[in-house]
């Protein structure tokens, strides 16, 4: 009886992963393509491609869409209990680690420059220039691989040359061989956690001061940058509580592993893939300019399709 039990709690278990793989694979196609579409767009209109905040949306876009792949694929292999060997891990892993770390990033400098235009509006197109903006992604990925990099360091210090030839399943509970290394990581997450959250607050503090005051003058477009800065705000809290889940995760792992699949789930859609569908909302639907422009593309590739 107690066989029969585990048998259908086995069976039960196994179909919702199945369901929940599923789930994921549909959300992420969603996503990927509706991304796509949005990068297509971005180069449709020079005026995009050279002002400050559509090139830093277009890199939150590719970043976003290169991690749901990569990310989905790791998904996939774990579901299906595949082994990598271990240095092909390490690359793929550098891939998501690096670019978990470059959205919020991203946004962060998203929203200085949303400082810079409604805080110092006269210095704006110096400060954020095209030139200056090309050398703020630079800057963007360089603090973004600290991260990976201290992770890596750690773990290459610490495994032997042949272990890089077994195989694994690949995940970033397998750069964890010491407690010390899960203690670093934490410090370097937290200290970018924090150093993160000050911007932001002293920049929407500051926005929502000169938004306050210059109400009168134009209330609706003042609303709606309010209402930006709320939806701005919220992604970026999503974003910044993914670092924040691989502690989590570790701790619920060696209390137990069904409860550990459940929270692994639900931070991945609540933390990876939920912000990765607000910056479409954020930055594509709710500006005129670009809205115009991915209507005008979108009716343009349905009239050639049915013609």
């Amino acid at each position: 009886m107690a066989d029969n039990n585990s048998l259908v709690g086995g069976e039960f278990s196994l179909r919702q992963i199945n369901d929940r793989v599923i789930i994921v694979q549909i959300l992420v196609m969603i996503f990927v393509f509706i991304n796509l579409l949005l990068i297509t767009t971005f180069f449709k209109k020079e005026c995009f491609y050279t002002t400050a905040r559509y090139i830093l949306f277009a890199v939150t876009l590719l970043s976003d869409s290169l991690l749901l792949f990569m990310s989905d694929i790791l998904l996939i292999l774990t579901f299906l209990d595949f082994t990598l060997q271990v240095w092909l891990c390490i690359i793929m892993s550098v891939v998501v680690l690096l670019y978990l770390t470059v959205t919020p990033v991203t946004l962060t400098a998203m929203t200085l420059e949303r400082y810079v235009a409604i805080c110092m509006p006269l210095r704006h197109g110096e400060l954020c220039s095209t030139r200056n903006t090309i050398n703020c992604i630079l800057v963007i990925h360089g603090l973004s691989s600290v991260p990976c990099i201290v992770v890596l360091f750690t773990y290459f210090a610490s495994a032997s040359l042949s272990f890089y030839k077994h195989y694994r399943v690949c995940s970033v509970e397998m750069f964890i061989l010491h407690r010390w290394q899960d203690h670093i990581r934490s410090a370097v997450h937290q200290f970018y956690f924090l150093m993160m959250c000050i911007i932001i607050v002293f920049s929407y503090v500051k926005i929502m001061k000169v938004a306050k005051a210059a109400s009168r003058e134009n209330e609706k477009s003042t609303k709606k940058a309010l209402r930006t800065v709320v939806l701005h705000g919220f992604q970026l809290l999503l974003c910044l509580m993914q670092l924040w889940c691989p502690f989590i995760e570790t701790a619920v792992f060696q209390i137990n592993f069904r409860l550990f699949i459940n929270v692994r789930y639900f931070n991945y859609i609540m933390f990876n893939l939920a912000p990765r569908c607000l910056s479409p909302l954020i930055y594509g639907l709710r500006d005129d300019i670009f809205f115009h422009v991915l209507k005008n593309n979108v009716f343009c590739c349905l009239f050639k399709r049915n013609t």
